[in-house]
């Protein structure tokens, strides 16, 4: 993906500085993801066993903190769409691959989709994340919005349609990538019927409570997340204008694989997650929307789309 900086004439880091930051490491790729997918792990058997001895309904804390983990699955899939999760091709490949099933999201689709996402950045008529999330037109609206449902929705619908009617045409996919989207959604329904009929073959309720429940509640935690990378920010150019670096715990950055520095990452595309960190540092006097918390910052888009319904939108940090 293109430097967004260079294109809007903004002054670029020194190129033994960029070169030096985008070094990207397997090391560091596989102990982010084995923390990921390991605390996945011991959560879901301890899902298990409580609902093995106590009832499922003594589980249900362990379902939302488990939803909080894969739901930010869809982190490691962003990461490896732009293939700096690791330096090996083939691994980005591969958990790419795997942890877009795991939410519901086909890779090669998403790779398209986030291409021009980066690269029409908050332009309302080219940028797919405003064109395919509408202002919302009342708060139950703006509810269902900030709960993922309708995300959620709109993922499978669309995966539905890809797959069963072969219809795979949005401005974001190219004709010569059509059958690839079409395919991959196929691929994906298959394997989730196959879960199924193995579910119920062996009477089994294990990937409802440990997988599909905790993927549609950990939306809560994820749509605001991801409200917040630009909501209320400009709509020009330039990644220090159009979005926002949100200041949060150190726990929060670690399963996020550094995206709360999201203007970083817009700027400099091709630097990896581990260098974000080290970058925010260099620019981090020229970010203009920086989130003091997720909690501030979610009361913050909260108003902005009140606002915008109302025709009275404008920059959040205008007033």
């Amino acid at each position: 993906m293109s430097n967004a900086i260079t294109a809007t004439g903004e002054k670029p880091l020194p190129p033994a500085m960029l070169r030096e930051l985008s070094v990207r490491s397997d090391w560091q790729g596989l102990a982010r993801a084995a923390s990921h997918y390991g605390v996945i792990v011991v959560v879901g058997a301890l899902i298990w066993l409580v609902s093995s001895q106590y009832g499922i309904v003594w589980a249900l804390p362990l379902v939302v903190v488990q939803g909080y983990f894969v739901a930010f699955l869809f982190m490691v899939v962003h990461e490896t769409a732009h293939k700096t999760a690791f330096r090996s091709r083939a691994l980005n490949l591969a958990f790419g691959h795997i942890s877009s099933f795991a939410v519901g999201l086909p890779y090669e689709y998403y790779c398209l989709f986030h291409w021009d996402h980066h690269r029409y950045t908050q332009d309302p008529k080219r940028d797919p994340e405003l064109l395919s999330v509408p202002i919302p037109t009342s708060d139950a609206q703006l509810v269902i919005v900030y709960s993922g449902l309708r995300q959620v929705a709109f993922r499978v619908g669309l995966m539905l349609r890809h797959a069963l009617t072969g219809n795979a045409t949005s401005p974001w996919i190219p004709e010569s990538k059509r059958h690839i989207v079409v395919t991959e959604a196929r691929l994906h329904l298959a394997g989730y019927v196959t879960l199924l009929l193995a579910s119920i073959a062996l009477h089994t309720l294990i990937l409802l409570w440990v997988w599909v429940v905790p993927v549609i509640v950990g939306q809560l935690f994820l749509r605001p997340y991801l409200l917040a990378e630009h909501t209320g920010c400009d709509r020009t150019r330039s990644a220090f204008q159009n979005t926002r670096t949100t200041y949060t715990a150190r726990f929060v950055r670690w399963f996020a694989w550094n995206m709360p520095y999201h203007v970083e990452h817009h700027a400099y595309p091709s630097i990896p997650f581990h260098a974000l960190p080290k970058l925010n540092r260099i620019v981090a006097d020229r970010i203009v929307y920086r989130g003091p918390g997720y909690i501030a910052v979610t009361r913050q888009t909260w108003a902005w789309f009140r606002r915008a319904r109302n025709g009275t939108e404008r920059p959040i940090g205008s007033d």
